[in-house]
């Protein structure tokens, strides 16, 4: 008998394209992003349905700060209008939203709002966990978790020699405080390109990657799903052989 492959429990994608299709569809680019988000939507859903505990998505990185402020607010209000319209169906359907990143350091306070109210609404949901990279970049986080482990360290709760894996990811976003959220098994980025512009870095280690030439707003939860699948028969060897 053939062995069964596991599903991932941990997807995370780098939603990457929402500028090129607005281009490609001489449209807006906050137009495109509001495509990328309604594509974002069903890919919870499908998430949802096959089974995957954690979905994590890169929604606006550190570096995103340097695009236009018309992008950038269209982005945040478009941000507070997707809570405004889907967190009711997300809780009710057992959701439970957490946020990667720094949400309150320049965000708009009304997409502060919008976020403390989805956490809140969804904090006791047990079913899929949905993850927003917000105002996120990987070495920003590694570079917290190295000051929190110095003050631990300074205030004599944590010896150096105690130092290891486990303790620098503990103090990651993915940590505690987010209940230890497991590495992605699997990272997928649309749009063609091949990088993994300062995401995750610590925690893709062992991640298997995915990539597409789909523009994001193009991604669908068909082909979400025949990803998923191709990364069920892979073999995961995590170095042992």
């Amino acid at each position: 008998m053939s062995e069964v492959k596991k599903m991932p429990a941990h997807v995370a994608i780098i939603m990457d394209g929402n500028g090129r299709w607005a281009e490609k569809n001489k449209v807006s680019r906050v137009t495109g992003h509001n495509q990328g988000m309604l594509a974002m939507k069903e890919i919870i859903k499908k998430a949802d349905i096959m089974g995957i505990k954690y979905l994590t998505v890169y929604a606006f990185s550190t570096e995103n700060w340097k695009r236009s402020q018309e992008e950038v607010g269209g982005i945040f209000s478009l941000l507070v209008k997707f809570v405004g319209s889907e967190l009711a169906e997300l809780s009710s359907n057992n959701v439970r939203v957490h946020i990667l990143g720094d949400y309150t350091d320049r965000v708009p306070q009304a997409a502060v709002a919008s976020i403390e109210k989805a956490l809140e609404t969804t904090r006791a949901n047990d079913g899929l966990q949905f993850n927003i990279a917000l105002n996120y970049g990987s070495r920003a986080e590694i570079v917290r978790a190295v000051k929190k482990i110095a003050e631990q360290v300074k205030d004599g709760s944590l010896e150096p020699e105690q130092i290891a894996d486990e303790v620098i990811s503990a103090n990651l976003y993915t940590g505690d405080e987010n209940g230890n959220i497991p590495d992605p098994d699997l990272i997928i980025r649309t749009s063609g390109e091949e990088r993994l512009s300062n995401f995750l870095l610590w925690q893709a280690a062992y991640s298997e990657f995915a990539f597409t030439d789909s523009l994001w707003p193009d991604f669908t939860p068909e082909e979400f799903e025949n990803i998923v699948t191709e990364f069920c028969s892979r073999n995961r060897r995590f170095g042992g052989r």
